[in-house]
């Protein structure tokens, strides 16, 4: 079998799209994970995901739920293009005479894209972080506010007003602001904060996600030439992106840690990989590197879902003229 050539630009243009129709969708969710993960066990604000997107909205209004989307619409097109692009391109250049690849060499392929697309994930992340947990710091100071007057009696009037009572003064940081102060502080490297951690989690992720989702993808092809339904291909990205969620799921609160710039007073600081993991299992126990899970498979799955039925689209090949090809009917 002759093996076909693949565009690049055209395979860009997909992951591009993909990524910003997926986390338009899910984005409210992401924010909800982020701030879960960032909590500590003793300054409780948040129960759960619906008690933190509820309170979001009653103390900073229905945009709340979208602090630090702007930054991560505008990067994501780049880090999903190249994530899905990647693992397109090392998939060609791994398979031989366009036959069926091993799934050590679909490992290999995700590797490859999980290490390519850190260049633009961990400043996203990085950015998208601070300005998410901007009004989680704001939460968590109205309540200790609030706590010496409750034990005066008067506690559970003023704690119910610091979530009811309209939108409260949340710092209003851009990520222009943001970036500027990092690079003024720290240099370029500081945008690159936490880049170990997002490594430690993007390389296993995507050499579970990847093979999983094209042998998932394979099941529901008609025939080795054909392609797999759009819905059949949206299960298998809501599957596969599940499990490799969950898989590291610890990763990305070490990540999420290390990447919180502005911490309360009593909030630890981290000097490491490794000092954050030795201080969350001696301060906050083995049950807090799957703070945020939920959450994150809420996000994941059909994030993943929506990326790769846009992806498969071939809306790229579209707009250049070329003809659709999918790797995973190889």
């Amino acid at each position: 079998m002759t093996q076909q050539q693949i565009s690049l630009p055209a395979k860009l243009i997909n992951g591009g799209i993909a990524g910003l129709v997926g986390v338009t969708c899910v984005f409210p969710i992401d924010l909800a994970k982020t701030r879960l993960q960032n909590q500590r066990s003793d300054q409780q604000v948040y129960r759960n995901m619906m008690d933190c997107l509820i309170k979001t909205v009653r103390s900073e209004g229905y945009f709340g739920m979208y602090r630090g989307a702007a930054v991560n619409l505008t990067l994501v097109t780049p880090e999903k293009a190249i994530k899905l692009a990647a693992n397109d391109f090392f998939r060609h250049k791994l398979s031989k005479d366009g036959s069926r690849l091993t799934v050590f060499k679909e490992m290999l392929a995700g590797c490859g894209a999980g290490m390519c697309q850190v260049i633009i994930t961990t400043p996203m992340e990085m950015l998208k972080i601070q300005l998410q947990d901007a009004g989680r710091l704001a939460a968590q100071q109205r309540k200790l506010a609030v706590l010496p007057a409750m034990k005066f009696g008067a506690g559970n009037a003023l704690l119910s007003c610091s979530y009811s009572g309209g939108p409260a003064p949340v710092l209003r940081v851009s990520a222009t602001q943001i970036t500027q102060e990092l690079l003024r502080t720290r240099g370029i490297q500081g945008l690159y904060t936490g880049l170990g951690a997002t490594l430690m989690r993007d390389i296993p992720f995507s050499m579970v996600y990847f093979p999983l989702f094209a042998h998932l993808n394979n099941l529901g092809q008609p025939s080795e030439m054909e392609k797999a339904p759009f819905y059949w291909s949206f299960i298998s990205g809501c599957m596969a992106g599940c499990t490799a969620a969950v898989a590291v799921n610890p990763c990305d609160v070490i990540k999420t840690r290390l990447q919180s710039l502005k911490k309360s007073t009593s909030e630890e600081s981290y000097n490491g990989v490794v000092d954050c993991i030795s201080k969350i299992m001696q301060k906050e126990g083995p049950g807090a590197f799957l703070k945020g899970a939920s959450c994150r498979v809420l996000i994941i799955a059909p994030l993943f879902g929506i990326v790769q039925v846009v992806y498969i689209l071939g809306v790229g090949e579209f707009l250049l003229g070329q003809s659709p090809y999918n790797l995973y009917t190889s």
